[in-house]
């Protein structure tokens, strides 16, 4: 009789999934059949802060050994999300966020000006999925000077199958057979530029490093003096953490295993609800990940190469269903590992604290809001760059229920955000749909009042009125 480990991979090898990512699924699949939940407890660990700040780098953001590290710098932007948690149907990157201009517009000019500013190369590379690359490349063709000869502008990252919750089976979905498969998330990065080539490519051509980011982090731009930091340091792979506010008290941190010292980095996945009061004490853990990290081709390439293409990165165990619009649905295990997690392949790996305006996350509609708000400006006639006009940025907390999706964001928000510079918290309960112009101001609830209502267009909301 075929276990479910033999047809998960029969399944792969038919859809033609590369072979470094089969073998790492299988070793991931031994584990979680093994019991393994990939849980990190807080006994196991310490709180870690960062060693280096930017703020205290004497690096000339415009000097000779800036321009140098970005010439021999690729950009990777994770681009394989559809934005299924904000009811999208399409990539999540070509949701637009500011002047009608998307994430992936923004991420593309943001490349464009740091050439022109440097006179580099600066590659920009996707990571795309097979349920975002056509889309992707086809708004791409917009911007024929974005390629760089002998490049490539995306490459695929890998796919495997879900697996019943039940027995660790490959799961069928007749309704919809796209949904029997899912990415096996974004540590999937590393043999997947391994497998497409890119990685020998990228070396051959004299890149020695990558800068990696989401692409709906619009803070997340290739900066020159943290890439001459992370060239002068020497070391195999960094980590850029900001600290904590209120909106990402459930981000992943990176913390210090007690057996070795080694950095790890853990998610809400990896933490058992009973321990998420010490996840989210951000006086214990005050800084968060912001999935924005450097790391040294050659050192990867020599790490892949002696592991046979396999990292072992720490376990994700992520409980879905099949379709997740349908919480009915079949009950599932997505086998999953987070690029950021490969820190602790690293003996010299190194975490440096950034400011807030390097992070700059959209998970959820409240974070939406927040970036198509006064709170932040977009230079459009230069550098693209996302800048923060007021410190710290208002709290977000919008009712699930009618705004968690993005047609319910748009339809009560016609005109667009309420101006926020002024707030420090803004709180939606109940329906609630904005006219134009309106101004919130300090602390302002909006209670629940059992049925729809309406702020008027030119309102200023104030705390108590």
């Amino acid at each position: 009789m075929r276990t479910g480990r033999d047809l998960a991979i029969t399944r792969m090898r038919e859809a033609g999934v590369n072979q470094p990512a089969i073998d790492t699924f299988a070793q991931h699949y031994d584990k979680l059949a093994g019991g393994a939940t990939g849980l990190i407890r807080e006994a196991d660990v310490e709180p870690a802060l960062p060693a280096v700040d930017l703020a205290d780098v004497q690096i000339d953001p415009d000097g000779a050994d800036a321009r140098e590290a970005l010439d021999a710098t690729v950009v990777i932007t994770l681009n394989g999300g559809l934005g299924t948690s904000m009811g999208l149907a399409g990539p999540k990157s070509l949701l637009p966020v500011r002047d009608g201009l998307t994430f992936l517009d923004i991420t593309v000019r943001q490349v464009l000006a740091l050439r022109r500013r440097y006179g580099v190369r600066l590659p920009l590379l996707l990571m795309d999925s097979f349920s975002t690359q056509e889309q992707t490349l086809a708004l791409l063709a917009d911007y024929p000077e974005l390629a760089v000869e002998g490049l490539p502008l995306d490459f695929l990252q890998s796919q495997e199958p879900k697996l019943r919750a039940d027995d660790l089976t490959p799961v069928t979905w007749e309704a919809d057979p796209r949904l029997e498969w899912c990415p096996p998330g974004h540590g999937d990065l590393y043999p997947s530029l391994l497998s497409s080539g890119l990685l020998e490519q990228l070396l051959e051509q004299g890149y020695r490093q990558a800068f990696v980011s989401n692409v709906d982090n619009l803070g997340a731009i290739a900066d020159g003096r943290l890439a001459a930091w992370f060239t002068a340091s020497g070391a195999g792979y960094a980590a850029e953490v900001c600290p904590r506010t209120e909106m990402d008290l459930k981000g992943g941190h990176l913390v210090r295993r007690s057996g070795d010292g080694r950095f790890v980095l853990r998610d809400t996945a990896q933490t058992a609800p009973e321990e998420m009061r010490h996840f989210t004490d951000a006086e214990k853990h005050p800084f968060v990940n912001t999935n924005n990290l450097w790391f040294d081709l050659a050192r990867l390439k020599a790490m892949l190469d002696e592991r046979g293409g396999v990292l072992d990165l720490p376990l994700i165990r992520n409980a879905k269903t099949v379709d997740p619009t349908d919480k009915s649905s079949t009950p599932v295990i997505q086998i999953e590992t987070a690029m950021g997690g490969a820190v602790e392949l690293f003996d010299d790996a190194l975490s440096v604290a950034v400011t807030r305006e390097r992070f700059v996350p959209v998970k959820t509609t409240n974070e939406l809001l927040l970036l198509r708000s006064d709170v932040y400006a977009v230079d459009t006639a230069d550098s693209y760059r996302l800048t923060k006009t007021v410190e710290p940025a208002p709290v977000i907390d919008l009712d699930k229920s009618y705004y968690g999706h993005l047609g319910q964001l748009d339809e009560r928000f016609p005109d667009g955000a309420p101006s926020l510079r002024q707030a420090s918290r803004l709180t939606v309960e109940g329906d609630w749909t904005f006219g134009g112009g309106v101004t919130v101001v300090g602390d302002v609830t909006l209670s629940d009042e059992g049925s729809p209502r309406a702020v008027p267009a030119g309102t200023v909301l104030q705390p108590g009125r």
